[in-house]
């Protein structure tokens, strides 16, 4: 599989997602906007005479910047425009929303025309927040040795296998451990982020699980139909032996964005996880993703995506 840099749009499979090694460039390519300056008004000296007007000579007409100019900030943004980039409407429409009070800022109603906005502000239109950036679903299948974090300071991560997919802020929604392997969904787009965070509702995830022993059927039983450890619930959709295999190889379906859970499971259980493979979220698979690289979803993945 050739690699991809950059967002190409979703439906494009990239090629690795990283060098292993951690050289990974992280530079965003955000150049900052240009300041306008203005110009001096020339002093005139003298009268004019009727016919004509004149400059003194001792203070000749000079084209210099005036000081009294603010300069851009190049992280602040027009609020018509950051709405209008977020793809909900035009400026003009954002123009008429914000005058009308349907837009906050940090909980505050802005109604000011040409009122400015920093990219990490919170915006919201009638309610719901607002992302100035072109939403992005990217999906990886992890390595070993990547932990599933956005803080830097943590040895190698999953954004560094990712970083040259997109120049939108994503984060990995839920978690896998360091040494754990499989499927693992990026975005920023917060209505999907909701969607696999809704106990209620939720995405299942079907892990492939090695422990260290044979699980005995009277504890498979038991996790099939749900237990308690310190007085909390523990339940999954589904979990069964693997076709072919020894009976220490389990497939377990939950509907949890961590996998701290499945842990704490065989650990009440008495039972040691060898390996951890997460090998479909939803309708999505591997199929076609080698290890350590990702792709963006296309667009009949991510409207079946929606509609879970």
């Amino acid at each position: 599989m050739s690699r991809h840099q950059g967002d190409k749009g979703s439906g494009k499979s990239s090629g690795k997602g990283g060098d292993t090694s951690g050289n990974n460039s992280y530079s965003k390519n955000n150049a900052p906007l240009k300041s306008k300056g203005g110009f001096s008004k020339p002093a005139s000296s003298g009268k004019p005479s009727d016919s004509t007007k004149s400059y003194s000579s001792a203070k000749p007409f000079s084209l210099t910047k005036s000081s009294s100019v603010n300069k851009s900030n190049p992280n602040e943004v027009r609020l018509n425009k950051y709405i209008a980039n977020s793809g909900i409407c035009s400026r003009r429409e954002a123009d008429v929303h914000i005058s009308t009070g349907l837009v906050t800022v940090n909980g505050k109603v802005i109604t000011e025309m040409g009122y400015k906005v920093k990219l990490d502000d919170e915006v919201r239109y009638d309610g719901a927040r607002v992302n100035p950036e072109k939403k992005a679903y990217v999906l990886l299948n992890k390595p070993k040795g990547f932990a599933t974090t956005t803080s830097e300071g943590k040895g190698r991560t999953v954004m560094d296998l990712v970083a040259n997919a997109t120049t939108s802020r994503i984060k990995p929604i839920g978690r896998l451990g360091r040494n754990s392997l499989g499927l693992l969904l990026f975005t920023n787009d917060e209505a999907v982020m909701e969607k696999f965070t809704n106990s209620k509702n939720g995405v299942s995830r079907l892990f492939h699980i090695q422990l260290d022993k044979n699980l005995k059927l009277e504890d498979l039983k038991k996790i099939q139909e749900g237990f308690k450890i310190e007085g909390k619930l523990v339940a999954v959709e589904e979990i069964s032996y693997i076709d072919g295999a020894s009976k220490n190889e389990i497939g377990l379906k939950i509907k949890n964005t961590g996998s701290t859970i499945l842990r704490t499971i065989f650990d009440y259980l008495k039972y040691e996880i060898v390996s951890l493979d997460c090998v479909a979220i939803g309708h999505l698979t591997k199929k076609d993703l080698p290890r350590g690289h990702w792709k963006h979803l296309t667009e009949q993945e991510l409207n079946t995506l929606k509609m879970l």
